[in-house]
């Protein structure tokens, strides 16, 4: 009907949010991969006084955004201090889903290129592509620790002829699976040419605290993303960044939009990196709240859980659950467990073959938990 719109467009569905809007009962949201605690009070009070008192709002923001990087590239350096980051190895965006559009608008745009992603995992990368006209090819993940099959990689990257492969995108640890990047996988990112961009998504850093920042100054071609949306409890605000060679960075600045990130959000983010220590001092408490949940997943016969290093763990039924559910497919069944938790108040993420449940606080897991065993 709209002969204007790109024929491919047809056969791409809108990115669509899983929200509680609407419920009737207060719900745990468990789904989003968020921290289950808000900014505290302080906090906020000294946000306000800094939009009250230094914000302009007639004026446009620091299209620059160089206090801001200065200050990343201080807590970058603080935590790995083996690293030499400073604010030409920084790009601040709107979300780490701007940076990554920005990389492909960089690198593949115009038929140029291709990206390769290992299934499951975060579906922006594909999504973002496919609305850019982007070619996606996908390789699997081994079932038993999720870890990618390299050798199915590497043999996609030796075939393919045009348009070649311009980008590799990884998760460490991955989403939706939370394991984290193996010693073999790393040699292999290593091992690919120059001519390959390799995007390093570090979303989940600060639960990991395990990083290849440094290895930067050895790989040009790499870049790594991170975000302020999960520990730095800033997911309304929309701060995301990538770290790479000042050449890269400099591109990155040619393509994304002039005042791209508000006054108000660099703001939030300055002050969290102020108080970073303060903010971070929860993540010792997810982490044990993650062992007990892994530990009780694990103890019941009709779940198959994974060993995660996120903020996240990964479930999907064994055989005996897929009985209990009375279901004809893992996929049916899953969406059954995932609409069940929703009416008794639990928002979990059913997405790459399986579900995908964020670490919260003590009262949420433990509700989780006696939500699960009650359905079953």
């Amino acid at each position: 009907m709209l002969s204007f719109i790109r024929s491919d467009l047809n056969n791409l569905k809108a990115y669509t949010p899983h929200t509680g809007v609407g419920s009737d009962i207060p719900l745990d949201r468990l789904d989003t991969n968020e921290c289950p605690y808000d900014l505290p009070d302080n906090l906020k009070q000294k946000l306000a006084e800094v939009y009250q008192d230094l914000i302009e709002t007639n004026r446009y923001p620091d299209g620059s955004h160089l206090r801001l990087k200065e200050g990343i590239a201080q807590y970058v350096n603080e935590a790995t201090p083996s690293a030499n980051i400073s604010a030409t190895n920084i790009s601040v965006g709107n979300g780490s889903d701007e940076l990554i559009r920005s990389l492909l608008i960089a690198s593949c745009l115009g038929g140029d290129g291709s990206i390769l992603t290992a299934t499951p995992t975060f579906s922006m990368y594909s999504i973002l592509a496919k609305t850019l006209g982007i070619s996606v090819l996908n390789v699997e993940r081994k079932e038993s620790n999720f870890e990618i099959d390299i050798a199915a990689a590497q043999d996609t990257i030796n075939q393919i002829k045009n348009p070649s492969l311009r980008v590799v995108f990884v998760v460490n640890p991955n989403s939706p699976t939370a394991n984290a990047l193996t010693s073999k996988e790393l040699s292999w990112l290593r091992s690919l040419p120059d001519d390959i961009l390799v995007v390093i998504d570090e979303a989940y850093f600060e639960f990991h605290q395990i990083s290849v920042v440094e290895e930067l100054e050895r790989h040009p071609n790499w870049v790594i993303l991170r975000t302020f949306s999960k520990a730095f409890r800033l997911a309304s605000l929309r701060v995301g960044y990538a770290i790479a060679h000042p050449k890269v960075i400099i591109n990155l600045e040619k393509v994304r939009l002039p005042y791209n990130l508000s006054s108000f959000s660099q703001a939030a983010a300055q002050l969290v990196l102020n108080y970073s220590q303060d903010l971070l001092s929860f993540i010792p408490e997810i982490l044990r709240e993650r062992g007990k949940l892994f530990t009780t997943f694990a103890e019941i016969p009709v779940l198959k859980v994974w060993e995660s290093a996120a903020n996240f763990l990964y479930i999907r039924l064994t055989d005996e659950g897929l009985k209990l559910m009375g279901e004809s497919s893992q996929d049916k069944s899953l969406n059954s467990l995932m609409q069940q938790l929703k009416n008794q108040g639990t928002l979990i993420r059913h997405t790459g073959g399986g579900l995908r449940i964020t670490v919260g606080t003590p009262e949420e897991n433990q509700r989780t938990v006696e939500r699960i065993k009650s359905i079953f």
